[in-house]
């Protein structure tokens, strides 16, 4: 059973009765209906519950009665009916007092009825109300599965389907769009607290409206992939079940027509995805890929736009590598700000390229990719990297663009950058000092910190930070006492004493050019790795996973010693080093020591990899 009081009190014999009190409280939902015979019938009474009573418990005890009332009142009952002249002529006024006061129904009951006569009344109102409303959701199935046969634009099927359910009805797309919003309630307040999880809190609650939302899940309901959420908007706080059937019936519908429209979209993207591969492989010319500018996909290139390309990590075999870049794929499209920029996506041998046109993609791009990457880092075991390239326009810069991808990403493997998210231009460097020899680059370090470095260890870490800290703030003295914690004061004391200790002026540009360049050179070279060769790719065109490069070392030498002070090691004889190593250590006077055998040699010398490691 499930009607209101007021409800209640229309259905016949009841209707002969009247509300003495407590009106109110007669929009309460009776659940059921039971009759009073035990003084500790509150123990027993369930939530919606009414109760049919002669008054004979408290027929000596109005006050009593009233206490009843409260007693019921907070168990969730959902009113009192009295039948007056047996015990009583008439209700107490106590009774209805109290009734008033706590907004409790209190009816008095028709005399010339039984109560058998009144809970048969209600209950065969209530089959007639549950076989009207089977029927009503059958002739609406009908009409839903008609739909379901239908081709109408999104939006014409959307109008239908609310109409059917009786509901206004709102659609989000898995990326937090509102494709379709026929209630009052404004976008923003029905998307609160999105990104949704499905099968969690599906209630939101606004100003005076109610909406019961219901993920769109492709594949028959396999939740593998949400299409997005229908959301059902009501002024009341609850649904029948067999209203919220009709509205999963409806989801289930409107979830199979958008995977058929995405589908459809997905082919067409798939098309102009492969136009673009071969493109980049020598395949075909820019202009044939600019004549097909119309194809979907292709908007992404319509103007200003930003490559990106996606590492996703080594897999064990082809479909693995595959699930991998659809992954990344996927964390793109939900992503709640990235998913609606309007981006193409394309598989290759290296990862994937995405293309995120501008404006759309905005000043969420950076963002969104961290916080994308960050998702599929815990996915692949750390494995992910993101690299971002410089802003392009049109099909012809594309090549370039992915020139600079690949070899920004091919750069950051060599040198074992760790950063999730990366921009090709800080690759550059790096790629240009790349056939350098070790022992050259940690020469110049050397060279360029000499006056720091042959300090004593403490003092001269502390110099090297508060100075490399001091750089990458750009020269600014107050967000450089900021980073260290330090007052101002001493910060600038700092860096005037460096100034002296180095023999530079940190207020020109050619000084700060070299002590910017010592410090980069010196961390990417405690960092440089040789990555092994990636294994041949496979006839799709994705490519295999790569072999394990956590072994591998760069051969380049240590630098020389002498001139640092600091003694030099040699490598185990199971590694590559420099056989010119050994010379310059003994020339210093100071004995060469082996290196444990569990360590790779650093080409840059033990006071500046300290330093930078603090």
């Amino acid at each position: 059973m499930h009607m209101t009081v007021e409800e209640a009190l229309s259905v016949y014999p009841l209707s002969e009765g009247r509300l003495v009190a407590g009106a109110a409280g007669k929009g309460r939902i009776v659940k059921s209906v039971n009759v009073m015979d035990a003084p500790d019938i509150w123990d027993w009474i369930k939530e919606g519950e009414m109760l049919l009573t002669t008054g004979y418990l408290i027929k000596d005890d109005p006050e009593g009665g009233a206490g009843l009332l409260r007693q019921l009142d907070r168990r969730g009952s959902s009113g009192l009916g009295i039948k007056p002249g047996r015990f009583w002529p008439e209700i107490p006024a106590e009774l209805i007092a109290a009734a008033d006061e706590l907004g409790f129904p209190l009816i008095e009951l028709p005399y010339a009825y039984t109560f058998s006569d009144q809970m048969n009344g209600l209950y065969r109102a209530e089959m007639q109300r549950s076989t009207n409303a089977l029927q009503a959701a059958l002739e609406k199935q009908k009409q839903l599965l008609r739909f379901a046969m239908q081709s109408d634009p999104i939006r014409h099927l959307l109008d239908e389907i609310a109409g059917v359910v009786g509901y206004p009805l709102a659609v989000v797309d898995r990326s937090g769009e509102m494709i379709y919003n026929s209630s009052r309630a404004e976008a923003a307040e029905l998307l609160q607290g999105w990104p949704w999880t499905a099968g969690r809190h599906p209630w939101t609650k606004g100003a005076g409206w109610h909406c019961y939302r219901i993920p769109l899940e492709a594949d028959g309901g396999a939740g593998a992939d949400i299409q997005g959420f229908a959301c059902f908007v009501t002024e009341e706080p609850f649904f029948t079940t067999l209203e919220e059937s009709l509205f999963r019936q409806a989801a289930e519908l409107i979830a199979y027509q958008l995977e058929a429209r995405h589908a459809a979209a997905g082919s067409a993207a798939r098309s102009y995805e492969a136009l673009v591969r071969s493109y980049l492989e020598g395949g075909i010319a820019a202009s044939e890929l600019a004549a097909h500018s119309g194809a979907a996909g292709a908007a992404a290139m319509a103007g200003a736009y930003v490559p990106v390309l996606t590492d996703a990590g080594s897999a064990p075999d082809e479909a693995g590598w595959e699930a991998r870049l659809e992954r990344a794929r996927l964390e793109y499209a939900r992503h709640p700000e990235l998913g609606r920029s309007g981006a193409l996506h394309v598989r290759l041998q290296e990862g994937l390229l995405s293309l995120f046109p501008e404006p759309a993609a905005g000043s969420g791009l950076e963002a969104g990719l961290a916080a994308c990457a960050a998702s599929l880092r815990k996915a692949s075991g750390g494995a992910a990297r993101i690299v971002v390239g410089s802003r392009r326009t049109g099909e012809a810069a594309l090549a370039g663009a992915w020139a600079e991808l690949r070899e920004a990403l091919r750069t950051a493997r060599r040198w074992g950058v760790a950063e999730a998210v990366i921009p090709a231009r800080r690759m550059e460097l790096a790629a240009l000092f790349e056939d350098v020899p070790g022992s050259r680059i940690a020469a110049y370090c050397d060279r360029v910190l000499e006056g720091l470095l042959r300090k004593e260890p403490e003092y001269s870490q502390e110099m090297l930070r508060t100075l490399e800290v001091y750089l990458e703030q750009d020269g600014q003295l107050a967000e450089t006492a900021k980073k260290l914690y330090i007052h101002r004061n001493t910060a600038s004391y700092r860096l005037e004493r460096i100034s002296e200790l180095l023999g530079v002026d940190l207020k020109k540009t050619d000084d700060l050019l070299r002590l910017k360049l010592a410090f980069q050179l010196r961390g990417m070279a405690a960092r440089a790795v040789d990555p092994a060769p990636a294994a041949p790719a496979a006839k799709s065109g994705v490519r295999a996973p790569a072999a394990p490069a956590s072994k591998a070392v760069d051969p380049a030498p240590a630098a020389p010693a002498a001139k640092s002070g600091v003694r030099a090691h040699a490598a185990p004889a199971s590694k590559a080093v420099d056989p010119a190593l050994a010379a310059p250590a003994a020339k210093s006077g100071v004995r060469a020591h082996a290196a444990p055998a569990s360590k790779a040699v650093d080409p840059v010398p033990a006071a500046v990899r300290s330093a930078s490691r603090k």
